[in-house]
């Protein structure tokens, strides 16, 4: 559920509950008004009068709780907002050739599926009775999406018939996954012989590695922002990165 989504609900409820409640008191109000006002006429006597209140004398509490427990039982139609995920589901994912995939997701679909078998255990939800969780699959093309191209969070989602609040949670899980999971077994030194004699073999002798950096711009932090402005002018991270002979990274540092 969106977070948005969520508050409303609860509004609702809150907001339900005190309808109820302040309804109970008025009744309640309403009936001792009315039996003074005939006590003191003597129109009935006092048994009357407790039979008439006891039977006119708003909702009881198991009352209310029953009234509270369909509030809250409500079915999830009400406060969802349809998507749709047709142009996932049958366009991207069965339609589109290798071509395609490279162009918007910087790999191939049968690159991409083994990133998600092995992404798996870390990315596979279980469904809920609220509703179905993303597959894998999907979780994955979100985060490839929004990493690939300059489209906004908004944007993404309704290309994915999601939230965006679905995409940047589907982001941070996609890249704590490759980072717990992929990271120590891609991104390794490996053989140092064979890489300098790789190297050799291009004209470089006694070479271990090529090094550069990059700036990534990001946002500006809520605390010592001015620590991340670069001597361009702009606010980033920067990132330095070792491949090897064949441009496989041996070695990444972010700071």
């Amino acid at each position: 559920m969106e977070p948005a989504q969520l508050n409303a609900a609860v509004m609702n409820i809150v907001n339900t509950s005190r309808v109820l409640v302040q309804f109970m008191l008025n009744q309640n109000l309403q009936n001792q008004v009315r039996r003074r006002r005939r006590l003191q006429h003597g129109d009935k006597s006092d048994e009357d009068m407790d039979t008439e209140f006891s039977q006119t004398a708003g909702p009881s509490a198991l009352e209310i709780m029953v009234l509270m427990g369909q509030v809250l039982s409500m079915e999830r139609r009400f406060w969802a907002r349809e998507t749709s995920t047709d142009w996932w589901d049958h366009i991207v994912f069965q339609v589109w050739d290798d071509s395609q995939w490279l162009r918007n997701f910087r790999m191939r679909k049968g690159t991409f599926m083994k990133l998600c078998d092995l992404l798996s255990p870390a990315l596979k939800h279980q469904n809920t009775k609220m509703r179905v969780a993303l597959t894998v699959e999907k979780r994955v093309a979100i985060a490839l999406w929004k990493l690939a191209t300059p489209d906004s969070y908004q944007s993404v989602g309704n290309q994915f018939g999601v939230g965006k609040s679905t995409v940047g949670a589907a982001v941070m899980q996609v890249a704590k996954a490759i980072t717990e999971l992929l990271l120590p077994k891609i991104v390794t030194l490996g053989n140092v012989h064979v890489i300098v004699d790789g190297f050799a073999a291009m004209g470089f002798p006694n070479c271990g590695g090529v090094i550069d950096g990059t700036h990534i711009p990001i946002l500006a932090p809520d605390h010592q922002g001015s620590q991340y402005i670069n001597r361009k002018g702009y606010i980033s991270m920067v990132l330095q990165a070792l491949v090897d002979h064949k441009g496989r990274f041996t070695n990444i540092n972010v700071g």
